[in-house]
């Protein structure tokens, strides 16, 4: 095995937990320092791994840190990010890629111009969940697939979330922050998207946070469509369906499906790694046979993307979650606004080949 990827983990808010958490077990990669705006949220972290808490601009000009994770917020990606790159390091970041094609594309000139790495959440599509459906897919298991569909349903983050007018600001809403899990996972099991015809709404112009959520009475004013309803046209003539919404109370409507001409997957919630896949070949049928794991990353957890990342460079080889990859699914969702706008199909303009597929058992730290 190789030395480990030495990483600066940038952002200690509220998704830094889950990544923490792998990072501990996943060999190919070392905490050597956390950085937040707050610095007491770093102090905190440093406390808990070990890892000293610095500035960006210590781990910019340390020769000794190899790759950045970016953990901050959706306008900060690409800022960021291209400063790592600059300096020569990797970059990992968090979704949504970028909050506009134009810095989506800077990151990318960044990449090449530096010569080094950029990878994008979610690495939930590493797990035996999407893995063992994507299996399904390419073993001819469900016919030729013709359709699929996707539904995020949900009443909005007031709830729970301890900042949620966040997820209603520009850059977030139900699309940019939860339908990247879902497009991510279509891309991944069907292949790129060449066009998007969308529609939406945003029924109520302010939102107030209820009892019993952390931040009781806040009012919220979106900025942003509250639901979305897409139809995706795939390069190779697959039709999805994918509707995202943060005005919806309750729903009995599955995650994702995919429809092909011999069968039918129920494909698991994409924003998890290890959830059962199941399969229905029952003509008008409503039952789906649970199917054992054969394909992805056991036990995954966020961050795996990033040790996929690291074992890649090792390699010399592609990593899963690209540049190319993240770049198409955030084009994808910027077509799907300019769509609602224009009242119109949008084409889609970027390609990205279908990431290779986790083997069983494989463990993404072994170079």
């Amino acid at each position: 095995m190789g030395e480990p990827l030495n990483v600066a983990m940038v952002g200690c808010g509220n998704i830094a937990a889950q990544y923490l958490a792998s990072l501990s077990r996943l060999g190919g990669l070392r905490l050597a320092a956390v950085v937040d705006a707050v610095p007491a949220a770093a102090e905190r972290v440093s406390a808990e791994t070990g890892a000293p808490a610095r500035t960006v601009e210590e781990v910019l000009a340390d020769d000794g840190i190899d790759a950045v994770l970016n953990l901050t917020p959706p306008q900060m990606h690409a800022p960021l990010s291209i400063s790592a790159l600059e300096a020569g390091k990797h970059v990992y970041l968090e979704k949504p890629f970028a909050t506009s094609l134009a810095d989506a594309d800077a990151m990318l000139r960044a990449a090449t111009a530096a010569g080094r790495r950029l990878g994008s959440a979610p690495d939930t599509v590493l797990g035996t969940g999407v893995q063992t459906a994507r299996q399904l897919v390419d073993s001819g298991a469900i016919g030729q697939p013709v359709a699929a569909t996707a539904f995020m349903m949900s009443p909005g983050h007031e709830s729970w979330h301890p900042n949620p007018a966040f997820y209603y600001q520009h850059g977030a809403g139900p699309l940019l922050d939860m339908g990247v899990y879902y497009l991510t996972a279509l891309v991944t099991l069907l292949g790129p998207i060449e066009g998007v015809s969308a529609m939406g709404s945003r029924v109520r112009s302010q939102r107030v946070v209820p009892e019993g959520a952390p931040r009781a009475g806040e009012v919220i004013e979106p900025e942003v469509d509250t639901h979305v309803s897409a139809v995706l046209r795939h390069e190779s003539g697959v039709l999805s369906t994918l509707v995202v919404s943060f005005d919806a109370p309750a729903s009995r409507l599955p995650r994702i499906e995919l429809y092909g001409t011999e069968a039918s997957l129920d494909v698991p919630d994409p924003n998890r790694f290890d959830d059962p896949v199941g399969i229905s070949t029952e003509m008008r049928g409503t039952t789906f046979t649970p199917v054992p794991p054969s394909a992805g990353y056991r036990e995954a957890g966020r961050g795996y993307g990033l040790a996929d990342m690291a074992r890649a460079i090792l390699r010399d080889e592609p990593h899963r979650q690209s540049a190319e990859l993240g770049y198409h699914v955030n084009e994808v969702m910027e077509r799907a606004l300019e769509s609602i706008q224009e009242r119109r199909e949008v084409a889609v303009r970027s390609r990205c080949e279908r990431p290779a597929a986790v083997p069983l058992d494989a463990t993404p730290d072994v170079a």
